[in-house]
Protein backbone atom coordinates (compact mmCIF):
# COMPACT_ATOMS: atom_id res chain seq x y z
CA UNK A 1 0.00 0.00 0.00
CA UNK A 2 3.09 2.74 0.71
CA UNK A 3 4.25 1.99 -2.83
CA UNK A 4 0.83 3.30 -4.16
CA UNK A 5 1.60 6.69 -2.69
CA UNK A 6 4.97 6.91 -3.13
CA UNK A 7 6.09 9.84 -4.97
CA UNK A 8 7.48 8.17 -8.37
CA UNK A 9 10.78 9.69 -9.70
CA UNK A 10 12.13 10.63 -12.75
CA UNK A 11 13.70 7.43 -13.50
CA UNK A 12 9.97 5.66 -12.34
CA UNK A 13 8.76 8.05 -14.80
CA UNK A 14 11.00 7.64 -18.00
CA UNK A 15 10.89 3.33 -17.20
CA UNK A 16 6.99 3.34 -17.75
CA UNK A 17 7.13 5.50 -20.85
CA UNK A 18 9.89 3.16 -22.18
CA UNK A 19 7.79 0.11 -21.29
CA UNK A 20 4.96 2.07 -22.98
CA UNK A 21 7.06 2.51 -25.88
CA UNK A 22 8.20 -1.15 -26.24
CA UNK A 23 4.31 -2.13 -26.10
CA UNK A 24 3.53 0.23 -28.93
CA UNK A 25 6.31 -1.28 -30.77
CA UNK A 26 5.33 -4.80 -30.72
CA UNK A 27 1.79 -4.09 -31.72
CA UNK A 28 3.06 -2.08 -34.75
CA UNK A 29 5.34 -5.19 -35.61
CA UNK A 30 2.00 -7.57 -35.11
CA UNK A 31 -0.28 -5.11 -36.91
CA UNK A 32 2.14 -5.21 -40.20
CA UNK A 33 2.53 -8.64 -40.12
CA UNK A 34 -1.31 -8.97 -40.26
CA UNK A 35 -0.98 -6.87 -43.33
CA UNK A 36 1.77 -8.61 -44.88
CA UNK A 37 -0.05 -11.21 -44.47
CA UNK A 38 -3.10 -10.23 -46.26
CA UNK A 39 -1.22 -8.73 -48.85
CA UNK A 40 -0.07 -12.18 -49.99
CA UNK A 41 -4.02 -13.32 -50.16
CA UNK A 42 -4.87 -10.22 -52.09
CA UNK A 43 -2.32 -11.02 -54.00
CA UNK A 44 -2.86 -14.83 -54.85
CA UNK A 45 -6.81 -13.37 -55.54
CA UNK A 46 -5.76 -11.03 -57.84
CA UNK A 47 -3.70 -13.77 -59.89
CA UNK A 48 -7.37 -16.05 -59.13
CA UNK A 49 -9.28 -13.90 -60.68
CA UNK A 50 -6.77 -12.66 -63.78
CA UNK A 51 -7.11 -16.75 -65.00
CA UNK A 52 -10.81 -16.63 -65.17
CA UNK A 53 -10.62 -13.20 -66.91
CA UNK A 54 -12.94 -11.25 -64.42
CA UNK A 55 -11.14 -7.91 -65.01
CA UNK A 56 -13.57 -6.32 -62.64
CA UNK A 57 -12.83 -8.60 -59.56
CA UNK A 58 -9.26 -7.25 -60.03
CA UNK A 59 -9.66 -3.99 -60.20
CA UNK A 60 -11.36 -4.52 -57.00
CA UNK A 61 -8.92 -6.17 -55.63
CA UNK A 62 -6.20 -4.10 -56.80
CA UNK A 63 -7.77 -0.84 -55.10
CA UNK A 64 -7.36 -2.59 -52.10
CA UNK A 65 -4.00 -3.92 -52.32
CA UNK A 66 -3.10 -0.48 -52.99
CA UNK A 67 -4.70 0.34 -49.48
CA UNK A 68 -2.70 -1.82 -47.47
CA UNK A 69 0.34 -1.16 -49.25
CA UNK A 70 -0.08 2.44 -48.13
CA UNK A 71 -1.10 1.30 -44.40
CA UNK A 72 1.93 -0.95 -44.15
CA UNK A 73 3.98 1.92 -45.19
CA UNK A 74 2.11 3.82 -42.35
CA UNK A 75 3.02 1.39 -39.66
CA UNK A 76 6.81 1.79 -41.12
CA UNK A 77 6.80 5.52 -40.33
CA UNK A 78 5.14 5.06 -36.74
CA UNK A 79 7.65 2.42 -35.99
CA UNK A 80 10.38 5.14 -37.13
CA UNK A 81 8.87 7.58 -35.07
CA UNK A 82 8.59 5.56 -32.42
CA UNK A 83 11.78 4.55 -31.79
CA UNK A 84 13.11 8.07 -32.21
CA UNK A 85 10.82 8.92 -29.08
CA UNK A 86 12.60 5.88 -27.21
CA UNK A 87 15.79 7.81 -28.27
CA UNK A 88 14.76 11.45 -27.26
CA UNK A 89 13.96 9.87 -24.22
CA UNK A 90 17.21 8.27 -23.17
CA UNK A 91 18.71 11.29 -24.16
CA UNK A 92 16.82 13.02 -21.56
CA UNK A 93 17.04 10.92 -19.21
CA UNK A 94 20.93 11.46 -19.79
CA UNK A 95 20.78 14.84 -19.51
CA UNK A 96 18.76 15.12 -16.47
CA UNK A 97 21.21 12.86 -14.86
CA UNK A 98 24.25 15.20 -16.06
CA UNK A 99 22.48 18.08 -15.00
CA UNK A 100 21.62 16.76 -11.67
CA UNK A 101 25.69 15.36 -11.41
CA UNK A 102 25.85 19.36 -12.13
CA UNK A 103 24.00 20.65 -8.89
CA UNK A 104 25.22 17.96 -6.23
CA UNK A 105 28.65 19.45 -7.32
CA UNK A 106 27.72 22.43 -7.34
CA UNK A 107 26.24 22.01 -3.52
CA UNK A 108 28.98 20.59 -2.41
CA UNK A 109 31.57 23.27 -3.81
CA UNK A 110 28.97 25.66 -2.25
CA UNK A 111 29.22 24.05 1.11
CA UNK A 112 33.12 23.77 0.86
CA UNK A 113 33.84 27.59 0.33
CA UNK A 114 31.43 28.12 2.93
CA UNK A 115 33.40 26.41 5.63
CA UNK A 116 36.56 27.75 4.27
CA UNK A 117 38.24 30.79 5.53
CA UNK A 118 40.84 32.16 2.73
CA UNK A 119 42.34 34.15 5.82
CA UNK A 120 42.89 31.61 7.82
CA UNK A 121 44.14 29.42 5.32
CA UNK A 122 47.02 32.09 4.59
CA UNK A 123 47.72 32.16 7.98
CA UNK A 124 48.05 28.40 8.27
CA UNK A 125 50.17 28.13 5.19
CA UNK A 126 52.65 30.98 6.08
CA UNK A 127 52.89 29.64 9.72
CA UNK A 128 53.81 26.34 7.88
CA UNK A 129 56.45 28.10 6.05
CA UNK A 130 57.82 29.92 9.26
CA UNK A 131 57.92 26.52 10.90
CA UNK A 132 59.65 24.61 8.22
CA UNK A 133 62.53 27.53 7.98
CA UNK A 134 62.95 27.45 11.71
CA UNK A 135 63.18 23.31 11.40
CA UNK A 136 65.25 23.52 8.65
CA UNK A 137 67.84 26.12 10.25
CA UNK A 138 67.80 24.00 13.42
CA UNK A 139 68.89 21.25 11.26
CA UNK A 140 71.56 22.92 9.64
CA UNK A 141 73.37 24.13 13.08
CA UNK A 142 73.02 20.79 14.53
CA UNK A 143 74.71 19.22 11.40
CA UNK A 144 77.01 21.97 11.58
CA UNK A 145 77.81 21.31 14.94
CA UNK A 146 78.22 17.55 14.08
CA UNK A 147 80.59 18.40 11.84
CA UNK A 148 83.21 20.51 14.18
CA UNK A 149 82.60 17.52 16.68
CA UNK A 150 83.05 14.22 14.29
CA UNK A 151 85.87 16.57 12.02
CA UNK A 152 88.17 17.89 14.92
CA UNK A 153 90.28 14.75 15.18
CA UNK A 154 90.69 14.49 10.84
CA UNK A 155 91.43 18.21 11.28
CA UNK A 156 94.08 17.75 13.74
CA UNK A 157 95.61 14.83 11.89
CA UNK A 158 95.87 17.11 8.73
CA UNK A 159 97.72 19.87 10.40
CA UNK A 160 100.36 16.97 12.01
CA UNK A 161 100.70 16.00 8.39
CA UNK A 162 101.25 19.23 7.30
CA UNK A 163 103.82 19.77 9.75
CA UNK A 164 105.60 16.64 9.12
CA UNK A 165 105.68 17.69 5.24
CA UNK A 166 107.56 20.95 6.20
CA UNK A 167 109.81 19.06 8.61
CA UNK A 168 110.59 17.07 5.68
CA UNK A 169 111.42 19.75 3.05
CA UNK A 170 113.93 21.33 5.60
CA UNK A 171 115.65 17.63 5.80
CA UNK A 172 114.27 17.19 9.58
CA UNK A 173 117.81 19.02 10.74
CA UNK A 174 115.40 21.02 13.76
CA UNK A 175 113.98 17.58 15.05
CA UNK A 176 117.00 17.94 17.80
CA UNK A 177 114.97 21.09 18.93
CA UNK A 178 111.89 19.33 18.75
CA UNK A 179 112.74 16.17 19.97
CA UNK A 180 109.33 16.58 22.05
CA UNK A 181 106.87 16.58 19.23
CA UNK A 182 105.68 12.84 18.60
CA UNK A 183 105.33 13.06 15.07
CA UNK A 184 108.69 14.44 14.37
CA UNK A 185 110.18 12.10 16.78
CA UNK A 186 108.93 9.30 14.65
CA UNK A 187 110.02 10.39 11.18
CA UNK A 188 113.61 11.82 12.11
CA UNK A 189 116.60 10.87 13.89
CA UNK A 190 117.29 11.03 17.26
CA UNK A 191 118.76 14.36 18.84
CA UNK A 192 122.22 13.29 20.03
CA UNK A 193 122.65 12.05 16.47
CA UNK A 194 121.64 15.28 14.64
CA UNK A 195 123.63 17.10 17.13
CA UNK A 196 126.63 15.30 16.71
CA UNK A 197 126.36 15.15 12.79
CA UNK A 198 125.16 19.08 11.49
CA UNK A 199 126.07 22.29 13.52
CA UNK A 200 123.85 25.08 14.85
CA UNK A 201 125.34 27.28 11.64
CA UNK A 202 124.69 24.71 9.08
CA UNK A 203 121.36 24.54 10.36
CA UNK A 204 120.49 28.38 10.32
CA UNK A 205 122.17 28.58 7.12
CA UNK A 206 119.54 25.86 5.43
CA UNK A 207 116.89 27.91 7.16
CA UNK A 208 117.93 31.14 5.36
CA UNK A 209 118.23 28.90 2.29
CA UNK A 210 114.46 28.04 2.56
CA UNK A 211 113.43 31.24 3.84
CA UNK A 212 112.65 30.10 7.37
CA UNK A 213 113.83 33.02 9.88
Amino acid sequence: MASLFKKKTVDDVIKEQNRELRCTQRAISRDRAALEKQEKQLELEIKKMAKIGNKEACRVLAKQLVHLRKQKTRTFAVSSKVTSMSTQTKVMNSQMKMAGAMSTTAKTMQTVNKKMDPQKTLQTMQNFQKENMKMEMTEEMINDTLDDIFDGSDDEEESQDIVNQVLDEIGIEISGKMAKAPSAARSLPSASTSKATISDEEIERQLKALGVD
